[in-house]
């Protein structure tokens, strides 16, 4: 398999990033293309002690960076020679099997949409992270890369979550659940309420009926399907509170020689507890619909998390996910 990686995508790129691709390399058996500015990249490998591994890495050279102040249509014109947009002509013109950037989300779905394109038959492409909770996991469908959105497009959203689920997760009839105010079904506001109908009209997915933004940590559902808006602030609410939690625990168990000594007593249960919550262990998420792999790492992504995202990249390439859902949306 022969993976894309945008080099100049992220915080961190592209030192993190090569580090990231050279333990992919190490690991997961699969071929990687970086794009960018080749003597740049050649001079970070250097500096960073990964001359061996980036010998054995594509590079896709391209001038430019689109950065995550450029505005997501910038894609198309001005930064259309960006490492972004190269990687994306690059997998829709069968160059790779899949294509990851840690850039610009508006860029990279409005990238997806109109250089790789969509499913025939999807209305949009979703952004579709995959979160910890008390029960496993679980998926928002969509996460932000559709602020406005149709009943339709969320029953879309329930329809290719499900399938992502059971067929890459190996969630075994996904439950599909509708983020609302409440959990009646007549809640909400028109678009909530309509969603509602298409929702439950649909033979093809569990769906569980309405749930509120506090029961997603407790696995209620499966699949969390929300417009980009609504999916977006539970996300960036859910990985700011995971965050603020295990540092007030770790506050706690500083705060005194009596705690240091407890916290060394459960040391395994508290790391194991951190991974947990750790929103890095899947490094980044996919943006379903488009008519090829495509996947967003996180911004900050630091190597282990781009090893992590490249890892799940393979396995949900393997899986043909794409493929099944354009199955599942045909007429």
């Amino acid at each position: 398999m022969r993976i894309i990686v945008d080099g100049f995508g992220g915080d961190n790129a592209p030192g993190e990033i090569l580090a990231g691709c050279a333990q992919a390399l190490e690991e997961l058996e699969v071929e990687i293309a970086v794009t960018g500015d080749r003597d740049k990249l050649l001079a970070c490998a250097r500096e960073r002690g990964l001359e061996e591994p980036f010998r054995k890495m594509e590079v896709l050279h391209c001038p430019d960076v689109l950065t995550m102040e450029d505005e997501p249509g910038s894609i198309l014109k001005e930064k259309s020679e960006s490492s972004m947009a190269v990687g994306l002509r690059a997998v829709a013109q069968g160059q790779g099997d899949a294509f990851a950037s840690a850039g610009n989300s508006g860029a990279l779905t409005v990238g997806a949409t109109m250089i790789v394109k969509r499913i025939k038959g999807i209305k949009r492409v979703a952004f579709a992270p995959v979160l910890p909770s008390t029960k496993g996991f679980f998926m928002i469908s969509d996460a932000g890369a559709n602020v406005e959105c149709r009943p339709e497009m969320l029953l879309q959203f329930g329809l290719m979550g499900s399938v992502y689920m059971e067929k890459v997760m190996g969630v075994e009839n996904p439950r599909v659940g509708l983020v609302n105010v409440g959990s009646e079904s007549h809640k909400g506001d028109p678009l909530r309420q309509n969603a509602y109908g298409l929702l439950k009209e649909c033979g093809e997915i569990n769906f569980i009926g309405n749930i509120e933004p506090r029961d997603i940590p407790y696995g209620q559902c499966d699949v969390v399907v929300a417009d980009g808006f609504t999916g977006n602030t539970v996300l960036k609410l859910y990985e700011g509170t995971a965050l603020a939690m295990m540092g007030m625990v770790k506050d706690i168990f500083k705060k005194s020689a009596k705690n240091k000594l407890a916290a060394a007593m459960i040391y395994k249960d508290l790391q194991g507890l951190k991974k947990t919550m750790n929103y890095n262990t899947y490094g980044g998420a996919a943006i379903i619909g488009a008519a090829k792999p495509v996947f967003k790492m996180h911004g900050n992504a630091q190597a282990p998390a781009v090893a992590n995202a490249l890892r799940l990249v393979r396995d949900c390439t393997h899986s043909g996910f794409v493929e099944l859902i354009a199955a599942a949306v045909r007429p």
